[in-house]
C-alpha cells in the first residue's frame, strides 16, 4: 500500500481544529507554501509513529484563487472554481474569501494544538487567519442539535469511491474537493420545538437515529433534500467530517460542516436543494435554525457568512 501524505478518508476523530487563512499581498507566500507542504507530510508521517492508534491527521486544502497565485498545475481540476452565492427565496449561501484551509484531527486535543502551533509559526508571517474553530465529539457523534451527524456517511471502500477523484480526471486522481461551512444554531428556537417537530426537520427519529420512511418524512426535511442520485438512480454521496463547537458564555453553539467529494457538483446539488428547495421554495427546514457565519468581524460589527470551496492535492506537491 502506498502511503499518501494526506489521509482525507479517515473517520472523524474526537478533537479537531479547523482554520482558514488568506495570503497577504506582496508577501513571500509561495516559498512558505512549499515549507507547509513539507510540514504537512512530516506531521502525518510523524504521528503514525508517535501515536499509531491515535488516527491523527493534518489536511491542507488550497482555494481557487490561491491555486492561481501559487502557479499550481494547469489545467485545473475539472470542477474547481470559486464558490458562487446560492440565493434562495428566504436564505442565501454567501461566499467569502479563503486561500488555505487546515483540518487537524486527533484523539487528544493536545496533538491538535501542537500541530496548529507548528503550522501557524510558518504561515502567520505571510497570511491572516480568518477563521479558527475547535471542534469536539459530542456523546455518540451527535450534533449540538441533538441528532447523530453523518449517519449517511459512506463507510469502508465507499469512502474512497465518493471522496477521491477517479479516472474521470486522471491528472488529479486521488485528490478531493473540500467544502466547508461554519454554522451557528439558534438553540432556544430549536429547543422550543417538540421532539416530533425536530424529527420532522431532520427526517430521522432522535433517540434511535432511524430514518423515517418516505411516506412519513417531510419533503423539506434535511435528509430528504440531501439524499440525491444521478440520472441512472445511483446514490451520490459525500464524506462528512462535521464536528460541533461551542462558546457557552457567548451563547454560541454551532456545527462546522466539512465534506470531501470526488466531484464538487455533488456537494453543489445538495446545497441547491437546501437553499433553493426541491421543488423551488421547498428549502431545508434546518436553515430556520442554522446560519452559516464567520468569526471575521467587518463593517461595524456585521458578520459575513463563510462558505468555502478548496481542492486537496493527493500529496500536496507544489506542481507548476
Amino acid at each position: 500500500m502506498i502511503h499518501q501524505s494526506q489521509n482525507i478518508t479517515d473517520y472523524p476523530n474526537n478533537n479537531t481544529i479547523f482554520s482558514v487563512w488568506k495570503f497577504k499581498e506582496n508577501s513571500n507566500y509561495k516559498a512558505v507554501f512549499e515549507r507547509l507542504c513539507a510540514l504537512v507530510s512530516n506531521l502525518n508521517h510523524s504521528y503514525v509513529v508517535r501515536v499509531p492508534e491515535g488516527r491523527t491527521s493534518c489536511i491542507m486544502g488550497i482555494g481557487y484563487e490561491a491555486w492561481l497565485k501559487l502557479g499550481m498545475s494547469s489545467p485545473l481540476p475539472k470542477e474547481f472554481k470559486s464558490f458562487e452565492p446560492i440565493e434562495g427565496e428566504k436564505y442565501t449561501a454567501v461566499a467569502t474569501e479563503g486561500d488555505i484551509h487546515f483540518h487537524l484531527r486527533a484523539m487528544n486535543a493536545g496533538i491538535c494544538y501542537e500541530m496548529a502551533k507548528d503550522i501557524y509559526e510558518i504561515i502567520s508571517p505571510v497570511a491572516d487567519n480568518l477563521v479558527e474553530v475547535h471542534g469536539f465529539r459530542l456523546w455518540d457523534g451527535r450534533s449540538i442539535l441533538g441528532f447523530v451527524d453523518g449517519t449517511e456517511n459512506p463507510i469502508g471502500d465507499e469512502r474512497e469511491k465518493f471522496a477521491l477523484v477517479g479516472d474521470e480526471d486522471p491528472q488529479y486522481k486521488g485528490g478531493s474537493y473540500l467544502f466547508v461551512q461554519k454554522y451557528l444554531h439558534n438553540l432556544k428556537a430549536w429547543e422550543d420545538l417538540s421532539t416530533s417537530d425536530q424529527e420532522k426537520a431532520f427526517g430521522r427519529y432522535k433517540l434511535s437515529d432511524v430514518e423515517m420512511t418516505d411516506e412519513v418524512k417531510p419533503t423539506n426535511s434535511h435528509s430528504a433534500l440531501t439524499s440525491i442520485t444521478d440520472a441512472q438512480g445511483n446514490d451520490l454521496k459525500i464524506v462528512r467530517d462535521n464536528l460541533p463547537f461551542s462558546n457557552p458564555s457567548k451563547g454560541e453553539f454551532g456545527t462546522y460542516f466539512i465534506c470531501y467529494a470526488n466531484k464538487f457538483s455533488t456537494t453543489l446539488k445538495m446545497l441547491e436543494n437546501m437553499y433553493l428547495g426541491n421543488p423551488i421554495g421547498n428549502y431545508d427546514r434546518i436553515l430556520d435554525f442554522s446560519t452559516a457565519v464567520t468569526m471575521l468581524i467587518i463593517n461595524k460589527g456585521l458578520t459575513s457568512p463563510y462558505i468555502g470551496n478548496y481542492f486537496i492535492d493527493k500529496n500536496m506537491n507544489l506542481r507548476g
